[in-house]
């Protein structure tokens, strides 16, 4: 497997997730004024622990990486289109 593909596919594969991480930890937070007061609303709970849940299942396929060239190769071009399309989507929920 040439270097540069393992290279940029790891890359462009934690940029995206990395994007999707902090979309759903910032869409997860409660609409009150602080992570204490969650309590308050039953909807914010679930959402809360519902982006937790997620964020914890995010983060563990982070460091599960492509075992052949043809891993790497697919996140190469599916980077390539999810990257910017994944910022587009943080700067529209910001």
């Amino acid at each position: 497997m040439p270097a540069h593909l393992r290279i940029l596919g790891g890359v462009l594969r934690a940029l995206f997730i990395g994007i999707v991480l902090a979309v759903v930890l910032h869409v997860s937070q409660p609409q009150s004024e602080s992570v204490w007061s969650v309590y308050e609303t039953p909807g914010d709970l679930v959402r809360l622990l519902l982006g937790v849940a997620l964020a914890v299942w995010i983060v563990f396929h982070l460091f599960m990486l492509p075992k052949d060239a043809a891993g790497y190769r697919t996140w190469v071009y599916l980077g390539l289109a999810l990257v910017p399309l994944g910022l587009l989507c943080a700067v529209a929920v910001w």
